[in-house]
């Protein structure tokens, strides 16, 4: 009999190891939405309604032999796995893939399809109505919201606030940002670093309602609708007390060379929830699948020499709207507006429609 392989959840490392492991192992991947959710390109799915759909991405064609198993995890242990149904699935192998939460509409917070789809249509109506728009934060998600903002809606004022006294965090070369800020300055959106609100609007974010805040540094701004674009968190509650000890206080478990949990010979960890000193993304938590599923398929067959991962440098490619963008490799170096539209004008949407064996329902 193939030994059974758990994967907590369904996001871009949980079935990338899924896919990977389908022809040796018993593949369950458990994970609440009823579909993959392409959160690469969630802000434009909030602003463009020909996106709104297609970043729904039905598990149906991911695994041939495996199952998808539409449930959470709320206690796991180093060979069994309690779910939120009340039952029980025991593994040979377990990959935590749980990875993170961020504010709406970096990710989004309603777990079905049809549901998530009627928020995001409302946001865009909302938007639509909006002349003045505040966004918190200057990290990417804040200044790829703006440009998606104003790409559909150019005469809009758009105005982005961090505390940070630039944009961007990580170790990129002050040319990422001067190209980053001649982009966004070009396009209208106004940036106000080096200060915080002295107190959050009274309106809830992304709920239209005129309002107008200070700044720390003296400055009103007047708004009708605002996203708060930082704060990403990483629950892992739900480890039992064998997996505790691997657990920090942000969330995140710590993991070998091997992406495994310390101590631990069959559970793994990929992506988000992992505390890997690297920027967290999509390609990063494919890159942990690779060498996990790898690690699996060699303990299958009897063993050998495990693979092991290295952090990743810091890279980015920083949509400013379908046209624009900004790109740093330490590789590649650094790419303007054009070739960084083109390596991200599709949001990697096929690549993940091939992923999931959902090519042929487009």
């Amino acid at each position: 009999m193939a030994p059974t392989v758990a994967v907590l959840g369904g996001g871009y490392g949980g079935i990338s190891v899924a896919k990977a492991l389908d022809d040796v192992a018993d593949v369950v991947l458990v994970e609440p939405r009823d579909t993959f959710v392409h959160n690469v390109a969630a802000l434009r799915a909030a602003v463009d309604p020909d996106w709104t759909e297609k970043i729904f991405i039905p598990y149906d064609g991911l695994l041939s032999r495996g199952r998808v198993l539409r449930d959470r995890a709320v206690r796991v242990h180093p060979n069994a796995v309690e779910l939120g149904s009340g039952g029980r699935l025991t593994a040979d192998y377990l990959v935590l893939a749980t990875g993170s939460r961020s504010p709406y509409p970096a990710k989004l917070d309603v777990e079905e399809a049809a549901g998530a789809a009627a928020k995001l249509r409302g946001t865009r109506a909302a938007l639509a109505r909006a002349g003045r728009v505040l966004l918190l934060g200057a990290g990417p998600v804040g200044l790829e919201f703006a440009g998606e903002i104003k790409a559909v809606w150019p005469d809009k004022r758009v105005t982005v606030v961090d505390p940070a006294a630039d944009l961007v965090s990580g170790r990129f070369p002050e040319a990422f940002r001067a190209e980053l800020r001649a982009q966004l300055d070009g396009s209208g959106v106004e940036l106000l670093l080096g200060t915080s609100l002295r107190e959050l609007p009274e309106t809830r974010p992304g709920q239209p309602g005129g309002f107008t805040v200070r700044a720390r540094s003296g400055v009103g701004i007047s708004a009708d609708i605002w996203f708060p674009c930082y704060g990403g968190t990483v629950d892992s509650d739900y480890l039992g007390p064998e997996l505790r000890p691997a657990r920090h206080a942000d969330g995140r478990v710590a993991v070998t060379a091997e992406l495994r949990l310390p101590g631990q010979e069959a559970v793994f960890a990929v992506g988000d929830v992992t505390a890997v000193p690297e920027m967290k993304q999509a390609r990063a938590a494919q890159q942990h699948a690779e060498v996990v599923a790898a690690n699996i398929r060699t303990l299958i067959r009897g063993g050998g020499t495990l693979a092991t991962y290295q952090a990743a440098a810091d890279a980015i490619v920083l949509p400013v709207g379908p046209r624009g963008g900004v790109t740093y490799d330490p590789e590649v170096g650094l790419l303007g507006a054009g070739p960084s539209a083109e390596l991200k004008g599709g949001l990697f949407l096929d690549m993940y429609l091939e992923l999931l064996g959902a090519v042929a329902a487009r």
